[in-house]
């Protein structure tokens, strides 16, 4: 018995490693193409790409690790049912569901690690990566000096350069405009030729004009005018060095982004649901407090506790027409008062419970993923066996037709339940209620040999009944 648990567990550890690393590359992959644009282009340190790809290949493990337990438990039992070794298993008196028995083991294992990944590393992970995200976007363009452009990537300086040589560094006919303290262009340069290139601490862009002449103007002696002196001097070689520090890249504090709920571990995550609902319900009783000044003793009940005889609103008497519109029009402005006053309240409410919908999702989410990784192989093991195909055939199709339906139920739920429409433990849970049934409807089909997938049998079933709808009556 233990030998066959070992061969199971091998048959099924490679093409778990595996699957893993392609899905992963490939989601790496589509993370490059989307921010490609964002990227490439700015000057960025090697490690710093290198580090958000590794912190992106974490947050996508959520999404690769169920798909790679569905497809490497297919292609796993695929394969044994392939080279008949399912058949000797249970020629021997071993029952399949005995033969998943270990491999149930690991999955659970499985989903225990994946469980506490998504509590303690998923949201440092998370929190690492959308911080290095948002300031690698925001990061200006390493193309200091576009063509025929006026570039103001460099604080205080205007510059054009109307052509470069293919090397990138020799420039022509430069025009460089400089604002001085009284934020004018007091300052103007014109180069026919320049060369480009870097201080050797890349501090500083330096700038070689050659043959050129600048223009400076200034408030002169007395002081009264801001431009009363105008100075030129021609030059056949200068240096001009512009500052780079505004171009290496800014990181913006991470307790910024602490708040958002994808940074967060569930103790985090229940605080700050019960404090919203705490503030839910402070929220209501202020808001009573609000209208309360503007409720009058005709509206009061006759069984008030506070009002023992109250007047009724039939007994005032309205005579001529200016009280009647008097009286309307009194209503109508406490009315729109009252409106006013609830409308931010309102929304502020919604906004609210918008909130403490989106983190009690992803307050079930942290167990959906471990969820998951067992309801998929409870797919994917029966399914391997039925259709008894290993490669990266047919179990590709099969694992990507089930995961496409989990992932499409799953996104569904979470947007239904974010909007209000579904409760958030039924939008978390649903893709794992719809699929566990089908789940154990396969394992019910692969442990008494059913031939679920057997195209010889609808064939047989089709012509069967074909000849008896064409038979006369």
């Amino acid at each position: 018995m233990k030998k066959i648990h070992l061969l199971l567990l091998k048959s099924f550890i490679r093409p778990f490693i595996v699957t893993l690393l392609i899905v992963m590359f490939v989601l790496l992959m589509l993370f490059l193409f989307k921010y490609i644009d964002d990227l490439i282009g700015k000057g960025f340190q090697w490690y710093i790409i290198l580090e958000l790809m590794m912190y992106n290949s974490a947050t996508n493990v959520a999404m690769a690790l169920p798909l790679s337990v569905l497809l490497s438990s297919i292609m796993t039992y695929g394969s044994l049912g392939e080279n008949y070794e399912l058949v000797a298993i249970k020629s021997a008196g071993i029952s399949l569901r005995r033969a998943m028995y270990p491999m149930m083991v690991v999955v659970l294992v499985l989903s225990a690690a994946a469980f506490f990944f998504s509590d303690y590393m998923l949201p440092v992970a998370n929190l690492k990566y959308y911080s290095l995200l948002y300031d690698a976007r925001k990061q200006k363009s390493a193309d200091l000096l576009p063509e025929n452009i006026f570039s103001n990537r460099f604080p205080g300086y205007s510059i054009r350069v109307k052509r470069k040589d293919p090397d990138g560094q020799t420039l022509h006919e430069i025009m460089i405009y400089q604002t001085g303290k009284l934020e004018t262009n007091q300052t103007v340069t014109f180069a026919k030729s320049g060369l480009m290139y870097r201080s050797k601490d890349d501090l500083y862009l330096i700038l070689k004009l050659r043959d050129g002449v600048r223009y400076e103007e200034d408030a002169g002696s007395a002081g009264n005018l801001p431009r009363q002196r105008l100075t030129r001097f021609r030059f056949k070689e200068t240096e001009q060095k512009l500052d780079l520090s505004v171009f290496k890249i800014q990181r913006t504090d991470e307790n910024e982004f602490r708040n958002a709920s994808m940074m967060m571990n569930l103790r985090q995550l229940q605080h700050y649901v019960d404090s919203a609902h705490h503030e839910v319900d402070s929220n209501v009783k202020v808001n009573y407090n609000l209208v309360k000044a503007y409720m009058k003793y005709t509206t009061v009940p006759s069984t008030s506790s506070v009002i023992k005889k109250p007047i009724p609103a039939d007994s005032i008497k309205l005579t001529g027409i200016s009280d009647k519109v008097n009286a309307l029009n009194n209503a109508a402005s406490e009315v729109h008062q009252i409106m006013d006053v609830l409308r931010n309240r309102a929304d502020r409410h919604k906004e609210t419970s918008k909130s403490i919908r989106r983190y009690i999702m992803e307050y079930q989410k942290k167990f959906t993923l471990g969820a998951a990784c067992i309801v998929l192989f409870l797919i994917g093991a029966p399914l391997g066996a039925i259709i008894r195909k290993g490669g990266l055939g047919l179990p590709v199709v099969v694992s990507v037709i089930f995961f496409l339906i989990y992932y499409i139920i799953g996104t569904i739920g979470e947007k239904s339940a974010k909007e209000g429409d579904l409760s958030p433990l039924i939008g978390a849970w649903i893709s794992i209620g719809v699929l566990f049934p089908i789940g154990l409807f396969l394992t019910y089909k692969a442990a008494t040999d059913s031939a679920l997938f057997d195209v010889d049998l609808y064939k047989r079933f089709f012509k069967r009944f074909n000849l008896r709808k064409s038979k006369p009556i």
